[in-house]
């Protein structure tokens, strides 16, 4: 399509795992990449100054719940999403495929599109691939989704067929209607394809074989995180990325875990996204440089030990686990935004140091020991 705004920097010599820049409207992002989910337009329980002083610089938004709430009109008022919240690095919007794929009984998929009631009041809408993409040309986000049809796990060969014959014809007329409308706003916008077949390698390969075609400007894997055992999440991250090219940047839809994340940058993925750390922190699960921490736990009553010494920045280091404790069993508002910092910061140290191990060529051997630590 346009000129390339992703380049490989380093690739690793016993492994897929490589190295990357992406290049939106002038704002660098290293890749390996995790972006932190801000599903209504901003990351829960965290300013976005302290987002951004976390080192990200692309968060993930998504059109399904920002069409309801606050709705396309009030964000084209305020001159397109970046201005509505006030937010001037990257964003990614999801279609709002899965989103729709979760309401179960609420919605109906046709060859024409969505048909869905809002989660909200019940309220009637409807989603074709076209109005998916006006919408997010409304936002003016750096990276718009196509419209995809998620499936669930298990599902019969045939369904899954059926599903990626519609998630393609979607893809081709996402990728006119995108050719056919123009930007709103200031900033340039890139078109991503998803890649969908299920847990069926010869459906994954006449996804990617079909979306090839129509040359999008990076693709996803969709469809994976939805109940697979974590073998077949592997093997088909395998297989697609396999096939995928190499020249364009790979994103992995809702995965997930440290593990998963490690695993799958081993396996080639540049960009990820996930709710986990965020919903988590709130849940009271604190991921560390150490291992996971249910920080309710009444063990860390009376601890002196900061929140994680193997992070460099100041709430890591002088916040203790017995305040962070104290915080969530008095239900202070606080907690969750240590909890959600410290994450968040974890996450962004996770990928971070993958890349600086790419760069090294040291990738597999320290992935393997901090999986062994982590999941002690």
């Amino acid at each position: 399509m346009r000129g390339s705004f992703f380049k490989i920097v380093a690739t690793s010599g016993e492994c897929k795992a490589r190295a990357g820049v992406l290049n939106l409207n002038g704002i660098e992002i290293p890749t390996p990449a995790f972006m932190p989910v801000a599903t209504y337009g901003s990351v829960k329980a965290l300013m976005h100054e302290t987002v951004t002083a976390l080192g990200y610089n692309l968060i993930l938004g998504n059109t399904y719940h920002l069409y309801l709430r606050p709705g396309v009109e009030v964000i084209e008022h305020f001159g397109g999403l970046h201005s509505f919240i006030h937010w001037d690095k990257g964003i990614l919007t999801d279609s709002g495929g899965y989103q729709i794929f979760s309401l179960q009984s609420f919605r109906k998929f046709t060859d024409a599109g969505v048909e869905f009631r809002s989660h909200l009041d019940g309220s009637r809408h409807f989603f074709s691939p076209e109005k998916v993409i006006e919408i997010q040309r409304v936002f003016g986000s750096d990276i718009v989704m196509v419209l995809d049809d998620c499936i669930e796990y298990p599902v019969e060969y045939s369904q899954a067929e059926e599903s990626l014959k519609r998630t393609l014809q979607w893809a081709k007329r996402s990728k006119i209607a995108f050719e056919n409308t123009v930007q709103r706003w200031a900033r340039q916008q890139y078109l991503f394809g998803i890649i969908q077949g299920a847990t069926f390698p010869e459906l994954r390969q006449r996804s990617i074989e079909e979306l090839l075609r129509l040359d999008f400007d990076g693709y996803a894997i969709g469809g994976l995180s939805v109940g697979e055992p974590e073998n077949l999440l592997y093997e088909i991250t395998d297989l697609c990325t396999n096939l995928m090219p190499a020249e364009k940047p790979r994103y992995l839809m809702g995965v997930g875990t440290p593990s998963n994340i490690l695993n799958c940058i081993e396996l080639g993925i540049d960009m990820f996204d996930c709710v986990l750390p965020t919903r988590n922190a709130r849940n009271g699960q604190i991921f560390t440089t150490r291992g996971k921490i249910n920080i309710r736990n009444a063990k860390y009553k009376f601890s002196k030990e900061p929140l994680d010494p193997g992070l460099n920045n100041e709430i890591s280091n002088e916040f203790t686990l017995g305040y962070l404790r104290h915080l969530f069993i008095a239900e202070e508002i606080l907690g969750l935004t240590l909890a959600t910092y410290q994450n968040l910061a974890f996450y962004r140290w996770l990928v971070k140091t993958a890349r600086e191990k790419i760069l090294l060529d040291d990738f597999r051997q320290w992935k393997n020991k901090l999986i062994l630590d982590f999941d002690k």
